[in-house]
């Protein structure tokens, strides 16, 4: 199992908004940067706009468990933060799965051990 640090500071998140790739889909957005480490840091952002408090901490543990069950296949060294949008408040678990997934892909932070790619 990986070990996967959080990002807190609000300098850490800024920088992956300006200098990060991005990805979209209805469900989320994905922001992405090289670290330079050997371990992946990760931010969930859950805004207001989504509700009370209950629900933004549903979402927010979809997402953390989202990313904790596919930690594996994801190459190491990047600053990702996950930005949840407002029809994440409504999609179901294996919605909101597919559409981080796909966002991982699209921003090519998947290990293609096929590939011969990030090995270790």
């Amino acid at each position: 199992m990986k070990i996967t640090t959080s990002l807190k500071k609000n300098h850490e998140f800024k920088r992956v908004y300006s200098k990060g790739k991005s990805a979209a889909s209805q469900c989320a957005v994905v922001y992405c940067r090289r670290n330079g480490r050997a371990e992946n840091r990760l931010g969930i952002t859950v805004s207001t706009k989504l509700g009370g408090a209950v629900k933004r901490n549903l979402v927010r543990r979809r997402l953390k468990e989202i990313y904790r069950l596919n930690e594996e296949k994801l190459a190491p060294g990047y600053d990702i933060v996950i930005v949840a949008r407002m029809r994440s408040r409504f999609a179901g678990y294996r919605e909101l799965e597919n559409s981080v997934l796909a966002l991982f892909c699209k921003l090519k932070i998947t290990a293609d051990k096929s590939a011969g790619g990030n090995d270790k």
